[in-house]
């Protein structure tokens, strides 16, 4: 049995990893190899590695671990999660058992785009989800927000400090408290209700809006908050309490350790926060690993 699983290889659980190997605990990572951030071209803001692609930084990581060979790295899916006298047993999708003391869930959310043609293509370039992640790339240009309903105004307002060429749409009538719509005219943001189409390729690397009435316009970048989900159903499976911190949102409960409310499960990364960035993900790790390290140490020195 090993001291801990940790489900998910990117920034958090690599992270995590780092910390529990440096503790001299028997680790292993399982990671399906598919990370929510391979769209991007890089990550910024993370210090030291800013405009790094995320496939170097990810290199990087599992390079700084080989030092710790306590620490195993193993592609794979974890399917099934249950809570035992020893434990946990994880399953994987090949069939295999894993038995850890504890868990370390780092599995982060699936987006869920809307049905949008060429929109899918450009996530994570043309089509993004953070300000603080690509919002100096296309400052002082005109830019787009796609989204409706209560989040609109407030995230539309956060994007409007990048440029002062800031239009809503809506894709349909707008879903506006009659005080937000006069709040975004005020500060000149411009509302279009209408349905979009399709999204092509602008002028001058931009992204271009056709709506279904014919009209068009090119953006420097699409700004868009997806509804999102967990990515892996093993937090559920595990009795693990789920929440909306805001409307279509779903993230795992944690307390400020990185702990779920199942004992003995943690939680880091895109999973656990809506502040969804490489280097936030990367510190949430090491804390939840310091702590479950802190609760290992609880039991065997008690």
């Amino acid at each position: 049995m090993i001291d801990v699983l940790i489900v998910g290889g990117s920034n958090a659980g690599l992270s995590a990893a780092l910390v529990l190997g440096r503790a001299r605990r028997r680790v292993l990572v399982l990671d399906h190899g598919q990370p929510r951030n391979a769209p991007s071209p890089s990550v910024h803001s993370f210090l030291t590695r800013v405009d790094t692609p995320p496939a170097e930084l990810r290199r990087i990581a599992l390079e700084q671990l080989q030092p710790y060979t306590t620490v195993a790295v193993q592609t794979g899916e974890a399917t099934a999660a249950r809570r035992d006298e020893n434990g946990f047993t994880v399953t994987t999708s090949a069939g295999e058992t894993i038995q850890a003391r504890a868990l370390l869930l780092a599995t982060g959310v699936r987006d869920e785009l809307p049905p949008i043609a060429g929109l899918a293509e450009r996530w994570g370039h043309q089509v993004v989800h953070c300000p603080y992640c690509h919002g100096w790339e296309v400052r002082e240009r005109p830019l787009a927000v796609l989204i409706n309903g209560p989040r609109a105004a407030e995230h539309t307002l956060t994007i409007r400090g990048w440029s002062d060429d800031v239009t809503l749409l809506t894709n349909g009538p707008a879903q506006l408290a009659d005080d937000d719509r006069q709040r975004l005219l005020r500060h000149g943001v411009q509302i279009d209700e209408r349905l979009v189409s399709r999204l092509d390729d602008g002028a001058e690397d931009t992204v271009r809006v056709v709506f279904e009435d014919g009209g068009a316009r090119d953006y420097a970048a699409i700004f868009h908050g997806p509804r999102q989900r967990q990515a892996s159903d093993l937090a559920r499976q595990l009795g693990c309490e789920l929440h909306e911190p805001m409307p279509g949102i779903e993230l795992v409960r944690v307390d400020a350790a990185g702990l779920t409310t199942v004992p003995g499960v943690y939680a880091a990364g895109d999973a656990t926060t809506p502040m969804q960035q490489a280097i936030v993900a990367a510190s949430a790790g090491l804390v939840a690993a310091g702590m479950l390290n802190r609760e290992l140490l609880g039991r065997e020195f008690a």
